[in-house]
């Protein structure tokens, strides 16, 4: 138990002081679980628990209640209402069977008013209490804030494992099939192989964008035709399945790229797929190809609605989305951190009467390095 005198609010009071407080004080007792006061009632007065524990608690939502403290003994309680005039804010209830001293408003006021020490430390003690909230509504929030994160980040790499398992689904039962010849059988091992792989470089791609930092690898001269091809190959039978053809509008320069070709791969991935989202009726999308001295310009085109006005700002910005279903923006987001790796751009627009242009520019070896390796 802890007497008065004995409590950090009242402990510098004067003896007189003291002495004038125990003249108004009463003690009261309440059962474990007992409400002492509820939101929205009148302060009517300051509790300093003498024995017990008291659990103070608001209401956030219609779901539930948040706990923003625990009174312990010599601790005290309902002072915020007393000092502003305002109604309770909070609730307040018994956790244990609990003793409390109770000082009725207007007797504190006036002790306030005598005791400068006293005014002083109920300063300090509501000084404490919102330090103590706002660190605790900052945890709250942070956490809760992981947890959407945590989930956007689920989201997107369920979204995306979906179309190479989905490939994996349809090479396996190829090969299971009766008439599966030992062609068709190799043909769906390589398959599945091919998508074990990508699904690999997706996770790692998604693992080295949540790592918020540049990752070192070797960018080396490419034959750039010879790579789009590959992937053209690779996305043309995906796009198939969802009534989508691949055209190219001209062949794919065989101008040599500086380049980490497993990561640029994803920007092809992300780009196309996005593009056959954008046409769930099907239809076609078109690659061009412009070469520079010193860049390969890389144009992807759908025959969609078009980039929304309300995204278009944040297009390349991490969980931007619009109008998708399970889509979380986290694509273009890795999308826009390879390119700078590989220190190029990458633009987006409309093309009007058409749909979306994707754009990207990659450096080409100068000439006096051609044939040398070069960090990204």
């Amino acid at each position: 138990m802890v007497a008065l005198e004995a409590s950090k609010l009242f402990c510098q009071l004067s003896p007189p002081e003291l002495t004038a407080l125990y003249r108004v004080a009463s003690e009261r007792s309440y059962a474990a679980g007992r409400e002492i006061f509820k939101e929205g009632d009148e302060g009517d007065g300051v509790y300093v628990v003498r024995d017990g524990l008291v659990e103070i608690s608001g209401l956030v939502d219609q779901k539930g209640r948040l706990v923003f403290s625990k009174i312990s003994p010599g601790d005290v309680f309902g002072e915020m209402a007393v000092i502003d005039s305002k109604p309770r804010s909070a609730c307040a209830v018994a956790k244990v069977d609990t003793k409390a001293y109770f000082i009725p408003r207007a007797e504190m006021l006036v002790l306030v008013e005598r005791s400068p020490a006293l005014a002083l430390a109920v300063l300090r003690e509501v000084s404490d209490r919102l330090r103590d909230f706002n660190q605790q509504y900052l945890r709250e929030t942070l956490q809760a804030e992981r947890l959407t994160v945590v989930g956007r980040f689920a989201r997107s790499i369920v979204h995306d494992l979906k179309n190479p398992l989905n490939t994996i689904g349809l090479a396996a039962e190829m090969a299971g099939m009766d008439r599966a010849t030992p062609q068709m059988r190799q043909k769906a091992a390589e398959t599945i192989r091919g998508q074990v792989d990508r699904i690999s470089e997706m996770i790692s791609e998604i693992l080295d964008f949540t790592q918020g930092a540049h990752t070192d690898f070797v960018l080396t001269p490419e034959d750039y035709g010879l790579f789009v091809s590959q992937v053209v190959a690779e996305l043309a039978p995906e796009a198939a399945l969802k009534d989508v053809t691949l055209e190219l509008a001209s062949p794919p320069p065989t101008a040599e790229v500086v380049m980490h070709p497993k990561r640029l791969r994803r920007i092809f991935y992300n780009l196309v797929h996005n593009a056959t989202e954008a046409m769930p009726e099907g239809g076609k999308i078109i690659l061009r190809f412009q070469t520079a001295d010193n860049e390969v310009v890389t144009e992807i085109e759908d025959g969609g609605p078009g980039i929304a006005p309300e995204i278009a700002g944040q297009l390349f910005e991490a969980f931007a989305t619009y109008g998708k279903a399970h889509g979380t923006g986290l694509g273009l987001s890795i999308c826009k951190r390879i390119i700078q790796d590989h220190q190029g751009w990458i633009l987006a627009r409309n093309q009007p009467g058409r749909g979306a242009v994707f754009s990207f520019g990659l450096p080409r070896p100068a000439r006096s390095e051609k044939g040398h390796e070069g960090r990204g």
